[in-house]
């Protein structure tokens, strides 16, 4: 066997819900996770901040920033798209065609600075990362508003590509995937002349609709995945207010069941992969 790979499993979205925040904690002190993206928007969001800061593990975890311009949450200063009701609107308005010649790249730079000064203010440094909700940071209409803020306001934060090591790996893929790719090659171009970096290579794209299991999902994820590569993740416990604010809800549990238990570590063994 080769050397071991460590890598960054990463639960998306903590703090949008309180089932999802207890689920991600309880994985941090297992030592299942080694990451994890905050939203700042969301009630609650400095007593999850709080009850995250205080989670004990004795691995190495980095706290990232979610930064959301998507789903039914008030900016804290402004919305790249108008809304009705003053909302961000859903993701599917930002992938109109028509759309990335409407979004504002002034409100997208100054959201997103705003959200990480709250990041800030809550754990009292920058995030180590910076990430989007529903990859709406690899958007044309996004991603140069939305690098602009984080050099300006957090240099030192590595930002997410969604694209794989090796191109060869998209022939058998989802289009999910393919496109998360495509999309990844103009983000990277534009962080690198930012002097951002970005993760050597990404992995855990799926369809959500799928029955298939999330174990045989994951060793798929990390096959090739080389070192310091990124695997998203989105375990939870399913609440009212996970059912209010997003549309992903029982496969957060299916998730949760498959880190908690036996499944992640002989995976990992299996691939020569390790957290630590």
């Amino acid at each position: 066997m080769g050397a071991i790979r460590r890598i960054v499993l990463c639960a998306d979205d903590y703090a949008l819900a309180p089932g999802v925040s207890s689920a991600i904690r309880t994985l941090i002190s297992r030592c299942r996770l080694n990451a994890t993206s905050v939203m700042t928007l969301t009630p609650g969001f400095a007593e999850e901040a709080s009850a995250l800061a205080a989670t004990s593990t004795p691995l190495h975890l980095s706290i990232g920033l979610h930064v959301t311009l998507t789903g039914p949450f008030e900016p804290l200063r402004a919305s790249p798209l108008p809304s009705k009701d003053g909302r961000f609107p859903a993701l599917a308005e930002y992938l109109k065609p028509t759309a990335w010649r409407r979004i504002s790249q002034n409100a997208v730079e100054a959201e997103t600075g705003a959200q990480i000064e709250a990041f800030r203010g809550a754990f009292g440094r920058p995030p180590d990362f910076i990430d989007g909700h529903q990859h709406v940071q690899l958007l044309p209409g996004v991603r140069a508003g939305f690098l602009a803020a984080v050099a300006r306001a957090a240099p030192a934060a590595w930002v997410r590509q969604c694209g794989p090591v090796r191109l060869r790996r998209l022939l058998s893929a989802d289009a999910k995937t393919r496109a998360l790719a495509w999309l990844s090659r103009g983000f990277r171009r534009r962080a690198r002349a930012k002097g951002l970096a970005t993760n050597p290579a990404f992995a855990g794209a799926y369809d959500f609709s799928t029955a298939e299991d999330f174990g045989t999902l994951f060793a798929r994820f990390l096959a090739e995945l080389p070192d310091g590569g990124v695997v998203m993740c989105h375990p939870g416990f399913v609440d009212k207010e996970l059912r209010a604010r997003d549309p992903l809800t029982e496969r957060r549990e299916a998730e949760y069941v498959f880190l908690a238990g036996d499944g992640l570590p002989r995976a990992l063994e299996r691939a020569g992969a390790t957290l630590a």
